[in-house]
């Protein structure tokens, strides 16, 4: 059994999202502020903290800061009714495993997202059982290291890079790319319509086209090419060496890739299958992480905007369905 604190200064929601969670089985405590929520986590036992990014009494972030500095075994998913990817981004960075949008779509968002967050609280456990029980060689033990390495760096879902380790692999490669002078691309992919395919066919058949678009992706990427989940439906490529035309058609390859994978469902999609928007950016010589990855994100919304399923590269032109005789 599990114990998951609930962090809100809105009783109502608090009392919603405690009985979802004492239904799954779970043990929960409620809390109206940071402090009573630290009060809790003192006494020790929680396994999961879902907490409000904005409260009356305090802030959600500054909660999850203290979350991650001494009580590193808890999960934390945010809630927030703003739902920009500002705060999303701002989560994400300070430790957050998954983030909610308030009013949720379902109440089973919630339900599946806790349960995401306890399997990686028994993976840990499993593992820290492990290290403790057993007695390796010095061989065995860096195997089993670099096997806690590579899960540390992995999204338990996909098994893609997470978002964690790729913000630090943007930073490496920016200072390579500027160091040896070579072009430095990234393409930000969001499913279009998702949350449309999982309430017409479930959360479950929802993890299937994100583990299938994850193969999609590194089938099509090079091997220097880095790809990772972003978060929720949204995935990164960083792509050394790329300059923004052949990132465009690269992302291009990607589009028609997943627009033409025959996953189940996807007929019901406005474009009668699952599909992608892309957009694209290319490091500009004074850029930095910051401005490559907005620039990138901002595309992708653009792509969006002008009807999904399309790539757009940032502040050049758009690509859709055919490529321009000149780029093809």
């Amino acid at each position: 059994m599990y114990q998951v604190l609930v962090v809100d200064d809105d009783a109502a929601v608090r009392s919603m999202v405690g009985e979802v969670l004492r239904d799954d089985g779970h043990t929960v405590h409620e809390a109206g502020s940071g402090s009573e929520a630290l009060t809790c986590l003192q006494r020790g036992g929680i396994d999961v903290v879902v907490t409000d990014l904005r409260m009356a009494n305090g802030d959600g972030l500054d909660l999850l800061r203290e979350v991650r500095a001494n009580y590193e075994p808890v999960q934390a998913v945010v809630m927030t009714s703003y739902g920009s990817m500002d705060n999303a981004i701002a989560a994400l960075k300070g430790g957050a495993y998954d983030f909610l949008n308030k009013p949720f779509e379902s109440l089973a968002v919630v339900s599946e997202t806790v349960k995401r967050a306890l399997e990686v609280v028994r993976m840990t456990r499993e593992r820290e059982l492990l290290v403790a029980t057993l007695t390796r060689t010095n061989s065995e033990l860096e195997q089993l290291n670099n096997f806690f390495r590579e899960l540390a760096v992995r999204d338990g879902l996909t098994n893609l890079f997470n978002h964690r380790h790729f913000q630090e692999a943007v930073t490496a490669e920016i200072e390579r790319s500027k160091r040896y002078r070579r072009d430095l691309s990234m393409l930000f992919i969001d499913v279009d319509k998702f949350k449309q395919y999982n309430d017409t066919h479930g959360h479950p058949a929802g993890d299937e086209v994100l583990r299938g678009i994850a193969k999609i992706l590194l089938h099509e990427a090079r091997d220097s090419d880095i790809v990772a989940r972003w978060g929720g439906e949204e995935f990164v490529v960083l792509a050394p060496e790329t300059p923004g035309e052949s990132a465009g058609i690269f992302g291009e390859r990607l589009r028609v890739a997943v627009a033409n994978h025959p996953f189940a469902g996807g007929a019901t999609q406005p474009h009668g299958s699952v599909t992608i928007s892309v957009g694209v950016a290319t490091l500009d010589p004074g850029g930095n992480r910051e401005t490559l990855i907005a620039r990138a994100d901002a595309a992708a919304y653009q792509a969006k905007a002008a009807g999904r399923n399309t790539v757009c590269i940032a502040a050049a032109r758009q690509i859709r369905s055919g490529l321009p005789a000149s780029v093809q």
